[in-house]
């Protein structure tokens, strides 16, 4: 049994599209500057310092389950 190979496909392929939008392009460029951004910047990174309040909070707990002295 031979299939047939009609010209429908053909014609239906010439009418695709082969332009990329625009955001094709776009988002992979803004991602991979963000991400760079990101790893740029964490050179000069610190730890972040608890607020007194919580550390406050921590210790009252700690102190209230026995754990600390």
């Amino acid at each position: 049994m031979s299939a047939a190979f009609g010209t429908s496909s053909v014609e239906k392929a010439r009418g695709l599209r082969t332009r990329l939008p625009w955001w094709a392009l776009a988002l992979p460029v803004v991602s991979f500057v963000a991400l760079l951004t990101l790893l740029a910047g964490s050179a000069e990174a610190r730890a972040a310092s608890a607020p007194q309040s919580l550390g406050a909070l921590l210790e009252y707990l700690a102190r209230f389950v026995g754990v600390g002295a």
